[in-house]
């Protein structure tokens, strides 16, 4: 009961923060997503890498920081798009860097620098693709909506899951996630959906009935994936949770790995659809 009030409380505050940062300007926007792209690749180097090319893994986080930032005044302040490849030189620092490391027993550990750079700066800098025009522009709803289907598909993967999924359901990657059964997908795929139509009953989610259907499918189905590659990463490290940052949920990568995943194909859909 106490683990249940605490997940609760913490929750509540979770939702707090994300909504006012996404809703009240650019900068908290900005703030927001800097502060879980640092926290999230620390917890990935921390369960990969340990202690081992502490100086390294904090070139990364530099690196992914400074992507985000530049993407952030590329939608922002159309400053020229040519200007993002800067965020390209940190990187080439990190690479430098592994040239002087005098111990290379653990050398291989240096890819897990460069996945941690496409596996969660990529995505989060695509973030500002979501929240600004063409014109820099800034309005944080369509991306408030993406994490709402995100959130919503969680609740109703984890109700449906422990209610009726270890009981009578097949298990959907048993060899990387036990628990995880069909029956909670396709929770979690309808409560994706209804979330979607609600906030386009809603106003939020300015589509059409049929997209507003589309994108749930698309963030729910992506999302699960997200869920399972960070299943995988912890179970071949023996690890049950990436951090205990957010307590009684565990480490920002456990609350947001659907969303690496999620995000970028939900930017994607709203691309496509403003072509068609």
């Amino acid at each position: 009961m106490k683990n249940l009030i605490v997940r609760t409380l913490s929750g509540i505050g979770f939702l707090a923060i994300m909504i006012g940062a996404l809703l009240w300007c650019r900068f908290s926007f900005a703030a927001l997503m800097l502060w879980i792209t640092g926290m999230m690749m620390f917890e990935f180097f921390r369960m990969t890498m340990g202690s081992s090319y502490r100086f390294s893994q904090l070139l990364a986080i530099l690196a992914a920081e400074t992507l985000f930032i530049l993407t952030f005044l590329f939608k922002s302040y159309d400053i020229p798009g040519r200007m993002v490849i800067l965020s390209i030189i940190p990187i080439f620092i990190v690479m430098i860097d592994s040239l002087y490391v005098k111990d290379k027993t653990e050398f291989g550990k240096f890819a897990n620098l460069y996945t941690a750079i496409l596996y969660i700066a990529v995505p989060m800098a695509l973030t500002n693709f979501a929240v600004f025009d063409s014109a820099g522009n800034y309005d944080g709803m369509l991306l408030l909506c993406f994490f709402a289907i995100i959130w919503g598909s969680d609740v109703g993967a984890y109700v449906f899951g422990c209610t009726l999924g270890q009981k009578y359901g097949k298990k959907l990657f048993p060899e990387i996630s036990p628990k995880k059964s069909w029956i909670g997908f396709w929770g979690g795929f309808a409560v994706a959906i209804l979330v979607a139509v609600g906030l386009h009953y809603a106003g939020l989610l300015e589509l059409s009935l049929v997209k507003s259907i589309a994108i749930g499918i698309v963030i729910n189905i992506s999302g699960v994936y997200g869920d399972l590659i960070e299943s995988q990463w912890k179970r071949h490290y023996s690890v049950k949770d990436s951090g205990n940052s957010i307590p009684g949920h565990g480490g920002y990568l456990d609350r947001f790995d659907s969303a690496l995943t999620a995000l970028p194909m939900g930017i994607i859909f709203m691309e496509m659809v403003r072509l068609l």
